[in-house]
């Protein structure tokens, strides 16, 4: 399965990359702008991979009271900050980006920080259970942005290779189409947590006490 989905996001890459090639040659911004759904399926594809927070926002969502709503907008939150820190990166700092990103499909740096920010996120979600602390309004919100800050290292790739081809618009627009990718394939694993988490307390609820 997980080598399925590598294969399907290269098949995809590779075509963006002779979009993006046509387009730096005069071609037609239509012919880009007809290929941008594939950003979404890229997107959604590659949001099932491991990674992604998905293990932190699902965790979060079972041990809170949010509802499905709260779900989605916290798993939207995290697509956008998840994407938008990436597009960043590549256009503001691009010789970063030669240091973060290693082999193809591989960013050495950027692993070892998300690894870090996880364990960030684990230790506070950890210390919030054990002191029985109050959800504050705003902290669904807050952990999407938190567990976002990790950069998507195919949002990198796709980027630097537009800009390095002169056409920066284009790395932008299939960004934001893969951000809707990401958003779909997010709020798939919050609706199923929240929903896993309810039918759960109805369970013991109709245990006799």
């Amino acid at each position: 399965m997980f080598q399925t989905l590598v294969e399907f996001q290269r098949t995809i890459y590779l075509a963006l990359g002779e979009q993006i090639k046509l387009l730096a040659a005069g071609g037609n911004w239509l012919a880009f702008v007809a290929f941008l759904p594939m950003g979404v399926v890229f997107g959604a594809a590659h949001a099932l991979t491991p990674g992604h927070s998905k293990a932190v926002l699902a965790t979060y969502l079972a041990g809170s009271d949010a509802k499905v709503s709260r779900g989605l907008l916290v798993s939207i939150t995290l697509s956008f900050t998840h994407v938008t820190i990436a597009v960043l990166i590549a256009a503001l700092s691009l010789p970063l980006v030669s240091i973060a990103l290693g082999s193809v499909g591989r960013a050495p740096l950027l692993e070892h920080i998300s690894r870090g920010l996880l364990g960030l996120i684990g230790v506070w979600m950890l210390w919030r259970a054990l002191s029985h602390s109050h959800h504050h309004r705003h902290e669904g919100e807050a952990v999407g942005v938190m567990a976002g800050l990790i950069p998507c290292p195919l949002t990198l790739f796709a980027m630097t290779f537009a800009i390095s081809r002169g056409v920066p618009a284009a790395g932008v627009l299939f960004a934001i189409t893969m951000m809707v990718g990401v958003a779909v394939t997010l709020s798939c694993v919050a609706v199923l947590s929240i929903l896993f988490r309810e039918r759960l307390v109805q369970f013991f609820a109709r245990q006799p006490r």
